[in-house]
């Protein structure tokens, strides 16, 4: 996403051009075409293609994966130091209650929100991301995303 657009619920998920829109659809087509020559004439060599398709398909998926999961445990950091300023002293010691996921959300809530959206969050029990998230009503922007 450009830094001159806005970020909204609407547009937020991250779509990186090179990785969706190109290296999984050749990864596909490979893995589609080492399937075509298997059926076509069984070797060891097409048993191997397809193997090997398969498993580039693999790392390229756990390679997202991977770094998706390391941005959220850098996200769960970020919003518990966050919660801790901002947070009502009663309410902070419920910090430990927030599931990754809940946090994650929480990340586009702008300080002046936070509190009430958290303390929602909590006693309402909120586990769904696109829930949470719909609540805000100013967003805060986060370009620097995996």
């Amino acid at each position: 996403m450009p830094l001159s657009t806005s970020q909204t619920f609407e547009n937020h998920a991250r779509f990186v051009p090179a990785f969706h829109y190109f290296a999984l659809p050749v990864l596909g087509i490979n893995l589609a075409w080492s399937i075509y020559h298997l059926v076509r004439g069984f070797s060891a060599d097409t048993v191997l293609a397809v193997a090997l398709a398969a498993a580039l398909i693999v790392v390229a998926l756990y390679g997202r994966l991977f770094a998706l999961t390391v941005q959220d445990r850098v996200i769960r950091l970020e919003m518990e130091l966050r919660l801790e300023k901002l947070l009502p002293a009663e309410l902070r010691p419920r910090i430990g209650e927030l599931t990754v996921g809940q946090l994650v959300s929480l990340r586009f809530a702008p300080d002046g929100e936070l509190p009430a959206l958290t303390r929602k969050v909590l006693d309402e029990k909120m586990l769904t991301r696109k829930a949470i998230k719909q609540l805000i009503q100013q967003w805060k922007s986060d370009l620097l995303r995996a």
